[in-house]
């Protein structure tokens, strides 16, 4: 058994020596000795290093202890700002604003700002982002990445008087720190300025520089710190460290490590880190975000277990000043139960020596992944510390967008050198928030009194330890720019039989109401122009034994084609719309196919959400759902799903309630359709445009999670609340909702070696709408003398819906025999309808409404 030296082996070997002085802490935990640990680093303006034992940057760390220290530093600065006395959490005290420094402290000053209730956190950065403006800028002289970017969005939220509290992990003579006071003084002048670090290392000269400053600004400037102390470099030390031997970098095992990528769920309008600004009414939708995030993740890891150890360790890392947000999941994983510790890359090279004593045993050196970026980055240690655990621990690396190139799994990429380590990595990509999409949702709140905004609350405990939600979180009513309130989403299995992670339905529960009329009588009434077909609901018709024995037949047949459909849309809609999409089905017949693509993209590592919202022909779509999602969402991110298109009038009705509801104010939404089938050539994102039989067409509610048809209704549904539906709970025992999607799911694997050439002959050809279907349509009509389009209904779906649920004249089809239609003849003998044979008929069949009016 080797025992570690006391002494660190900077100290023994080179002299470099850490003193304590002094501590704002009484436990020994918090002494400069304990820390931070003295590293060495190659660099011609300053060869130590001080390498942090609770920061989680270069050394694997209990992700606790690094919340800790954060905590325990705002807890210092929460004193101050309050006028002294003991640091209490929950104590009010004067509003600040925080700003944490890239890279190292961007986690750290965001512990700080959540911990004493910061109005605003801001961290600089070293990524220019081209979509974001730059509100001042600083150099950080003895660093390896110098300059420091603020970009602030709206620059607004950074525009105040409030007291700023800079944050770092250590100060070692504070020149940068009174550079980026100096930068900001100039931009928004403040009257107090409180730097707050883990380790303080300044010498009197340096302290007096402080007091120099504050008189020259006409500011109050303070600092706090968890420890102070100083530093004892050696004469000679840079030459010392210079002529040490090339360090190893890049491990290399016998055994190849794995690599399973996977995309997190986060909403566009919320805010990753504090890169362009994180507000106090951002803390509670971010709160949610994470837990849906910390869900996606802990389901992914449970696949990844080794039989020998069920609980296999992980050590979540973050990228570069991405580390608020890893950390905070490697907190929910580890009180998950889950080994896990916590660190982050760097661009900073650091001298890497295999010798005890000394912190950075092992080093990484990789690709920059993020395009235009030529300097290389680094990764140090990257193993469990200590005692080996039963089983390697999983690498979880996490990445935002821009870093998410060809370059990270490339050779010599981050992904590339880790496994050739032989360490497994699960690599997880996070949609950034776009920095215009927050200047626009906070333009408005910028302007509105503090104490008025309403932050939204999470539902769900801190580790979404009781249910993963299709939305990537789950919020409390959200508020529109007049301040009128709108509704929460209903869930499973509260409001229908899909599981609670399967769709969020934008409807109001009717579910008490009698609503069901005698269909001949509904008919009359709609025809004769006296009431909507929207108004009430047809009795949902249940078939019989034969009727059901025949849907299992039909369901086995068409499943593999089912899901071929299902997946070629779903990449179709990715290929073309990126990962970041939001699947919203219009209730009720696309929502079997909302989940069913939600499944396919999710076996592909892809997380989406999936709503559902209502939409009436001739009345449009539900604009308060569109408000929701507009809120929630990026609206160029929705996707809106049916089933398949019959001649074509959802398609229009969709593109001019979308139109009318940019008109009126209120958010652009992309009118494209997504759909299973296209026969009436509508559309130009489909599964196929073949007329086969979709399954759950076949049944009412029964297929469709239990729902009804949707309602708008005005004696029911007022201003602000969202469609009204019913949730059928009488009718469980006949429910095989998610017997098809069972059933279809099952068929991806088989569909799988088919979808890439379906995709790449659909993205070759040309889909333009020829609106074919609907010219056909037009000359059945004029042919049986029928008054109205809308009474002639085109394709199995539709003709299905006639037999089901309106009054049906008589049915088209083109083959007698044909097996996609055999259940269409099964129910119109039930019923008593004639069917017709026309050989020439654009589609398989055709159901023709009676027209009972006068």
């Amino acid at each position: 058994m080797t025992v570690e030296p006391a002494l660190p082996w900077a100290t023994r070997h080179l002299g470099l020596t850490l003193r304590h002085t002094d501590s704002a802490l009484l436990e020994p935990d918090w002494r400069i000795d304990a820390l931070v640990e003295p590293g060495l680093r190659r660099n011609p303006r300053r060869a130590h290093l001080l390498v942090s034992t609770v920061l989680g940057k270069h050394l694997p760390t209990d992700p606790h202890r690094v919340l800790d220290a954060g905590n325990r530093l705002g807890d210092l600065v929460r004193e101050l700002l309050a006028g002294g006395g003991a640091p209490q959490p929950n104590r009010p005290v004067a509003a600040a604003v925080v700003l944490g420094f890239a890279e190292t402290a961007t986690g750290l000053g965001h512990t700080v700002a959540a911990r004493i209730g910061a109005r605003c956190y801001l961290h600089s950065t070293r990524r220019d982002v081209p979509t974001a403006e730059t509100l001042a800028g600083f150099e950080e002289g003895h660093s390896h990445a110098t300059s420091h970017l603020l970009q602030p969005m709206p620059a607004a939220i950074f525009h105040n008087d409030l007291p700023m509290v800079l944050v770092d992990d250590e100060i070692s003579t504070g020149a940068t720190a009174l550079d980026a006071i100096r930068a900001l003084h100039t931009q928004t002048p403040r009257s107090h300025y409180i730097l707050a670090s883990l380790v303080d290392m300044r010498t009197e000269a340096d302290r007096r520089a402080f007091d120099t400053a504050a008189a020259e600004l006409g500011a109050r400037i303070d600092t706090v710190c968890l420890a102070s102390g100083s530093t004892g470099l050696p004469a000679g030390l840079i030459d010392t460290v210079t002529a040490l031997p090339e360090p190893e970098l890049n491990p290399i095992a016998d055994r190849t490590g794995a690599c399973l990528r996977v995309e997190l769920p986060w909403p566009q309008q919320v805010p990753e880190g504090g890169r362009h600004g994180f507000l106090d009414t951002d803390v509670a939708p971010f709160d949610a975000a994470l837990t849906h995030a910390v869900a996606e993740l802990t389901g992914v890891l449970t696949t990844l277990t080794d039989a020998t150890d069920p609980r296999r360790p992980v050590i979540v890392i973050a990228h570069e000043e991405l580390m608020y947000l890893p950390l905070r999941i490697a907190a929910a994983l580890a009180d998950s139960g889950i080994p896990t510790r916590y660190q982050t890359t760097t661009r900073s090279p650091a001298y890497v020596l295999d010798e005890a004593g000394y912190p950075l045993r092992r080093g990484f050196r990789f690709t920059a992944p993020e395009l235009g970026e030529e300097s290389p980055r680094f990764l140090y240690n990257a193993r469990w510390p200590g005692t080996r655990p039963a089983s390697d621990p999983i690498l979880l690396v996490i990445i935002d967008r821009p870093a998410d190139t060809e370059k990270l799994t490339a050779a010599g990429g981050l992904v590339d050198v880790l496994t050739a380590s032989g360490a497994d990595v699960l690599l997880a990509v996070l949609p950034d928030a776009d920095p215009r999409t927050l200047a626009d949702v906070r333009s408005d709140s910028t302007k509105t009194p503090p104490h008025a905004r309403t932050a939204v609350s999470p539902s769900v405990d801190s580790l979404g330890r009781e249910a993963r939600h299709p939305i990537g979180f789950e919020v409390g009513p959200a508020a529109l720019p007049g301040g009128e309130r709108l509704p929460e989403p209903l869930y499973g299995p509260e409001f229908g039989s899909y599981a609670r992670d399967e769709v969020a339905w934008l409807l109001t529960d009717l579910s008490g109401v009698a609503l069901e009329a005698d269909v001949a009588e509904r008919e009359r009434r709609i025809q004769a122009g006296v009431a909507h077909y929207a108004e009430s609901l047809p009795v949902e018709y249940q078939p019989d034994a034969a009727y059901q024995e025949l849907f299992e037949r039909v369901l086995a047949e068409s499943a593999e084609r089912l899901a071929l459909a299902v997946a070629t849309v779903s990449e179709l809609v990715i290929s073309e719309r990126g990962r970041d999409v939001v699947l919203v089905s219009l209730a009720r017949a696309g929502t079997p196919v909302g989940v069913l693509m939600r499944r396919w993209l999710a076996s592909r590592g892809i997380a989406v959400p999936h709503y559902a919202v209502s939409i009436v022909r001739d009345r449009g779509i539900d604009a308060t759902a569109l408000d929701y999602l507009a809120r929630h969402h990026d609206p160029a991110q929705i996707v809106f799903v049916d089933g398949w298109t019959g001649k074509g009038a959802i398609t229009r009705e969709l593109t001019a309630a979308l139109d009318a509801h940019h008109a009126a104010g209120g958010a652009r939404f992309d009118p494209d359709l997504a759909v299973l089938a296209d026969p009436g050539s509508c559309v130009r994102t489909y599964g196929t445009r073949d007329d086969f039989l979709i399954a759950s067409a076949c049944l009412n509610s029964t297929v469709s999670g239990l729902v009804s048809r949707t309602v708008l209704n005005a004696g029911l549904i007022g201003p602000g609340q969202f469609h009204g539906a019913k949730f059928y709970r009488e009718l469980a025992g006949q429910d095989v909702s998610g017997h098809l999607l069972d059933t279809v799911g099952a068929c991806f694997d088989r569909v799988r070696p088919l979808v890439d050439a379906r995709v790449r002959d659909l993205r070759a050809a040309d889909r333009t709408p020829t609106w074919a279907g609907w010219e056909s349509v037009e000359r059945v009509r004029a042919a049986y003398g029928i008054s109205s389009v809308n009474f002639v209904k085109p394709g199995v779906g539709e003709t299905t819906r006639v037999l089901l649920r309106r009054v049906p004249w008589r049915v088209l089809v083109r083959d007698p025999r044909a097996a996609e239609h055999a259940h269409i003849r099964l129910l119109a003998a039930a019923r008593g309808v004639p069917v017709e044979t026309v050989p020439d008929l654009a589609y398989a069949c055709m159901g023709l409404i009676k027209e009972v009016k006068g």
